[in-house]
């Protein structure tokens, strides 16, 4: 696999890039990874980066993303945080990633067993976990249909909004990224992760 450069980076579309994403974890499931040299891609990126996607995952320790879209160093910018909510700081890393350093796609990574998520439907509160697990209230409040405690099959729901929902705040908060998605600079998609077979279905 050859290591991202600025041509190639220049040269793809966002249908593209949405396309190595789908192929690469096409490789993770089957557990045939593309052969690429680590050590010569820390070497090639030394210089500078040309990342042609940004994804915005949850802390989870089993969807890491570089390893489920199967993509080396120097592929992708990877932003993490418990339950892949948006803030500010999120917004502004995603808007960097697209409109200063090129990447042609952002991709909002949720994923089912969250356990942000099935915290969130569980009402927790704790320290500065409360205000974060708030962002996910939008998707939970989508799916409720009453008070009564939530089944598995309804806070895989909620996750699936919450991806829904963060896709939508990026629209709304960003006019950066939703011009560049107007303009056809980029793809702005939700996506979620299965952790029983390593798929990823786009929404």
């Amino acid at each position: 696999m050859r290591t991202q450069t600025k041509e190639i980076q220049d040269n793809l579309t966002p249908k593209c890039a949405h396309d190595i994403l789908v192929e690469g974890n096409k490789r993770f499931v089957a557990n045939l990874k593309a052969q690429r040299n680590l050590k010569d891609q820390v070497l090639a990126t030394s210089e500078g980066q040309y990342p042609f996607a940004v994804i915005l995952s949850c802390i989870d320790s089993r969807v890491p993303a570089e390893l489920v879209f199967d993509q080396g160093i120097g592929d992708i910018f990877s932003i993490r945080v418990a339950g892949n909510v948006i803030n500010q700081d999120v917004l502004g890393s995603m808007e960097y990633a697209c409109k200063v350093a090129g990447s042609k796609i952002a991709v909002v990574l949720g994923h089912t067993k969250c356990g942000a998520v099935t915290a969130a439907c569980n009402n927790v509160k704790l320290g500065n976990i409360t205000s974060l697990l708030e962002k996910i209230n939008p998707a939970i409040n989508a799916i409720r249909k009453e008070d009564s405690k939530f089944t598995p099959e309804q806070i895989e729901e909620v996750s699936f909004e919450n991806v829904n929902v963060s896709i939508d705040r990026i629209r709304k908060e960003s006019p950066i990224l939703a011009e560049m998605e107007k303009n056809g600079d980029i793809e702005i998609v939700g996506a979620s992760y299965d952790v029983n077979t390593g798929l990823v279905e786009f929404h």
